[in-house]
């Protein structure tokens, strides 16, 4: 991704381990430019002692929100109504959102209606929902880190999700001949869910379909990469 790309940095702290925000602050930079950085909770709690400490390191401003009614988040509403503002008002091609609620999804989904892109970032607990509302999500918390090795074939060949998530991008978007770009392969699963390798222990896509063992992949005459799946077709 271009690095002219624009991004906002959305952090629900009440619900987020500050001890990975360089991990965050560095996967940004590979997507683009953090235009925005904002941090939000009620900084009057010691529960976000944590969190304190990084913010200037990185440049990132923390937004108030106490806990007026029991039971009630004002951070999510704070964190929605700026991503709106922001949506509406500022030049932004992505926007990072940190969190492990749920209560996100619908922003997220209303976010990518207007073209735009979401990275979400979050501990093993987040459900799913939101996950898969983002374009792209990655685990942080340390169990996470922990699971994430690379996937065995075996494992990889189980996850159901996944092999048709691959297969049908693969026959969606292969030639005459049965071999697709990967490229093309990439973008079909991104348009369909979220997904990043990373997640099974494989930095590349390439890498992850090779290990599953059920593709033949190779690189054409530019040196690209192709998929084909050996399953015959019935």
């Amino acid at each position: 991704m271009s690095n002219t790309n624009r991004i906002a940095l959305l952090i629900d702290a009440d619900n987020s381990p500050a001890k990975s925000i360089q991990n965050i602050i560095s996967e940004l930079a590979r997507h683009g430019m953090v235009n925005i950085r904002k941090a939000y909770g009620n900084w009057t709690s010691s529960n976000l002692k944590g969190w304190e400490s990084v913010l200037q390191d990185h440049a990132i401003q923390p937004i108030q929100q106490y806990d007026l009614t029991k039971g009630k988040n004002a951070t999510d509403i704070a964190i929605a109504i700026d991503a709106m503002d922001i949506l509406y008002t500022k030049q932004v091609d992505t926007f990072c959102i940190v969190t492990s609620d749920c209560d996100f999804t619908p922003l997220a989904t209303r976010i990518l209606s207007d073209g735009k892109s979401v990275i979400g970032f979050g501990e093993r607990k987040t459900p799913s929902a939101f996950v898969n509302a983002c374009s792209t999500f990655l685990y942080l918390d340390a169990e996470a880190e922990k699971q994430v090795q690379k996937w065995s074939a075996n494992k990889l060949k189980k996850d159901a999700k996944l092999m048709n998530l691959i297969r049908e991008a693969v026959s969606g978007t292969e030639n005459d001949d049965g071999w697709a770009k990967l490229s093309r392969v990439g973008t079909h699963i991104s348009n369909r869910a979220s997904f990043d390798p990373r997640n099974y222990g494989y930095s590349r896509l390439s890498d992850l379909i090779e290990a599953i063992g059920l593709f033949e992949i190779r690189r054409d005459e530019h040196h690209h990469f192709e998929v084909k799946s050996t399953r015959k077709k019935t």
